[in-house]
């Protein structure tokens, strides 16, 4: 789903206030259900989670902590429930034998780094893990979900949309009231800068959890580059910023709903409008694997990692979880 506007606007906007009633009744059955005990897993876990709905950076976020916990001497796989895909699991991703109508877009990525487990059955798709040889499982996402224990919760959080008009789904863009949620956290991941962000991070210092700084630094040569972007991601606009940020020219940006399945007369349209422009398209990682192989060849991928500016407070962490038996 692409975030209406008003989800970033007061909570007084009229159509977060009619739908308030809603929020509260979606807020409190969420936060009672996250509010269960989970199976424990037979190694520590570890969730990269969001208070929000859509993109805030979770899979380059999941990816940074697993080489982070590759040099304490830990063997992480990810673990990750598949969205958008058909296999319900558990199974391991083959990038090599699986597609994205298959797992879903993010678990093709996460495979590239580590094994990595879809499961819609989060403790099963631990066990899994654990039987493979991981002695850490990074979930992606599922901090509301309380299926399975989690010995380290991290919430990451875009600084420059925070949680947005800091109401509920439908009103806003919470999962469950930032009040309630705060229980089941360890951290906070802040991506980027902005004032929005802050306002958590303050939250989060005066709770007494660590704040872990991180920003997303985009690979390649972009400088003078002329491209036409285009992006099916939570927040769209972050990549077509990070782009001119990186000195690209970017005459045009396409933006389409989270996990976006492009169609044939999509495809044709950015290529003729790209032919009409003089310019080379460009997407996210996490789009091109969404791409049929011809039309992938044709586009350039903006690759992005997630860099911590004191990785040493997360070292940390993860040791005391590496540690916990």
């Amino acid at each position: 789903m692409r975030p209406p506007a008003f989800w970033d606007a007061a909570p007084t906007h009229p159509a977060a206030r009619l739908l308030r009633p809603l929020g509260a009744l979606y807020g409190r059955h969420t936060a009672a259900r996250m509010d269960r005990s989970g199976t424990s897993a037979p190694c520590p876990v570890l969730c990269v989670g969001n208070f929000t709905l859509g993109g805030a950076g979770k899979t380059p976020t999941a990816l940074a902590l697993a080489d982070l916990a590759r040099g304490l001497g830990a063997a992480p796989a990810f673990l990750t429930r598949g969205y958008g895909g058909t296999l319900t699991g558990p199974v391991r991703v083959d990038p090599d034998r699986h597609d994205a109508a298959q797992t879903g877009d993010e678990p093709l990525l996460l495979a590239r780094s580590a094994p990595t487990i879809l499961s819609r059955d989060r403790p099963a798709g631990a066990r899994r893990a654990a039987e493979g040889g991981a002695d850490l499982v990074i979930m992606d996402d599922g901090l509301q979900n309380p299926s399975l224990a989690k010995d380290l919760s991290l919430a990451v959080v875009d600084g420059a949309s925070g949680i947005g008009n800091g109401l509920t789904f439908p009103a806003g863009p919470l999962r469950v009231p930032l009040a309630r949620q705060w229980r089941h956290v360890h951290g906070v991941v802040l991506v980027g800068d902005g004032a929005p962000g802050e306002t958590v991070a303050d939250d989060a210092l005066r709770r007494g959890l660590p704040v872990h700084r991180a920003r997303l630094v985009p690979g390649g040569d972009w400088r003078g580059r002329r491209v036409l972007a285009f992006a099916g991601i939570g927040r769209p606009d972050k990549m077509f910023a990070t782009l001119r940020e990186a000195g690209a020219d970017v005459v045009g940006a396409r933006a389409f709903p989270d996990h976006h399945p492009y169609t044939r007369a999509e495809r044709d349209a950015l290529a003729t409008e790209a032919a009409r422009l003089g310019a080379d398209l460009v997407t996210t990682a996490k789009d091109h694997v969404r791409l049929p192989p011809d039309f992938a060849a044709r586009v350039a991928v903006l690759p992005v990692t997630l860099a911590f500016d004191e990785p040493e407070g997360l070292q940390t962490q993860l040791t005391r979880v590496l540690h916990r038996v």
